[in-house]
């Protein structure tokens, strides 16, 4: 093919030459590096030609396949933080967000000293509370808080300050879905707990990002402040099983944690928004139990705006043999608690003073104090280690509060179901 193209002009003697065998070859290898150079190129700079080849569709794939969300913060456009609120809130569940319910906290907040709803945007199944478009998070989404951007918006201008609780890393779906985002076992299975559950890994940055859209978007939402919860490690199950790989021998739980959750503020902080956490309130009294669920209050404080440690006296240890049952019971700032949840004020007040013990062995510039007390009737303790708690119970938990020298707190009720004559 190429005769035609390399033959010279006549020479002087009137004849034509041919090119000797060696050079026609190096001018055939020049022009077939010069094609390679053109198709391929060399260094940086230049995209390869990828052959193209069928795609093999998994045989299992999931039900819904949502945008992996990619993370962009926001610079140089950052918000106020709006003015602090003396917290005294309740708590509204997605699953009893009817708006009879919604309707009546609304005049609660109106007539009570109640200032503040709790409304999850994120539950502990997994699912998105609320129908959105934004297509990184919409895969789980469901309608089960109605209309709520017009619900926000209407709290916020009556005055009733909005948390949005956002469930972490308890979360089936997602890590049904993306199994490389899941806490995995040694066999490189989805870790399941004692009820079945999956969770997320809180080492996988792919997972900070995922909550950070939500929280951002709850933002966009008109919430005032995000609370994480479910913000720790699982503790039911073979926990032996679990597997964090390279990322657990290089970072605690704990640390772990306590970055995450500076990452959330910071990250919310751009849009004006506050964050806050709930922790279990065993994590302040046992440093054992603190690296276990990845609750350091001593690393978590510096690094959030609010802090609520669940302090339920019904959820600690007594001196039983059936649920919470350990024969012996649980010390608390140096006193015995045989059976806590016969003891209200008693047990939150003494849980208050072990926590201000390390906040003052702290920077001045950490979380406000903002416990959660109980509402709820855990008739499973069995007789002589429960009651129920109604109004005198929750007024007994709110006076420690304020005994312990803290003014703040918010009430849950396991049904959103509330002893209302308890509010000033």
């Amino acid at each position: 093919m190429f005769g035609s193209n390399n033959q010279n002009t006549e020479s002087g003697s009137g004849k034509k030459k041919r090119l000797p065998v060696f050079s026609v070859s190096l001018v055939i290898c020049y022009l077939v590096v010069s094609v390679l150079f053109f198709v391929y190129g060399f260094g940086e700079g230049r995209n390869p030609v990828v052959s193209v080849e069928p795609v093999t569709t998994p045989t299992v794939a999931p039900p819904v396949v949502t945008p992996e969300p990619v993370f962009e913060p926001v610079e140089d456009e950052t918000i106020p933080l709006p003015p602090a609120v003396k917290v005294r809130g309740i708590w509204l569940g997605a699953w009893w967000a009817t708006q009879e319910k919604i309707d009546s906290f609304i005049d609660l907040c109106e007539t009570t000293e109640i200032n503040t709803l709790v409304i999850d945007v994120k539950e502990e199944h997994g699912h998105i509370t609320f129908l959105t478009d934004n297509e990184l998070i919409s895969g789980t989404a469901r309608d089960l808080v109605p209309n709520i951007e017009e619900l926000i918006e209407d709290l916020n201008n009556r005055g009733i300050y909005t948390i949005a609780r956002l469930v972490c890393f308890k979360d089936p779906i997602r890590a049904s879905r993306y199994p490389q985002y899941a806490i995995q076992d040694f066999q490189g299975n989805q870790w399941r707990d004692t009820r079945g559950t999956m969770w997320l890994s809180a080492y996988k940055r792919e997972n900070w990002d995922y909550l950070a859209e939500i929280g951002l978007e709850a933002a966009r939402l008109g919430f005032k402040e995000i609370q994480l919860d479910y913000v720790r490690f699982p503790v039911e199950g073979r926990l032996s099983d679990i597997n964090h790989g390279q990322a657990g021998e290089e970072q605690t739980r704990a640390e772990v944690i306590a970055e995450f959750m500076g990452f959330m503020r910071d990250t919310m902080h751009q849009v004006g928004v506050r964050v806050s956490a709930d922790i279990f309130a065993i994590s302040g009294i046992s440093e054992r139990d603190a690296g276990f669920l990845g609750q350091d209050p001593r690393l978590l404080f510096p690094n959030l705006d609010a802090i609520s440690p669940m302090i339920y006296p019904s959820h600690f240890s007594n001196e039983g043999t059936g649920a919470f049952g350990n024969g012996v019971g649980q010390v608390i700032n140096g006193v015995l608690f045989t059976r806590p949840a016969l003891e209200p004020h008693a047990v939150v007040y003494n849980t208050l003073q072990h926590f201000r013990q390390i906040m003052d062995s702290l920077d001045s510039d950490i979380a406000v104090m903002r416990p959660f007390l109980q509402n709820s009737n855990y008739s499973f303790l069995g007789e002589g280690f429960y009651m129920p708690y109604e109004a005198e119970e929750v007024l007994a938990q709110i006076q420690a509060v304020y005994d312990a020298g803290f003014d703040e707190w918010i009430l849950w009720s396991d049904n959103s179901v509330y002893s209302e004559d308890a509010f000033r």
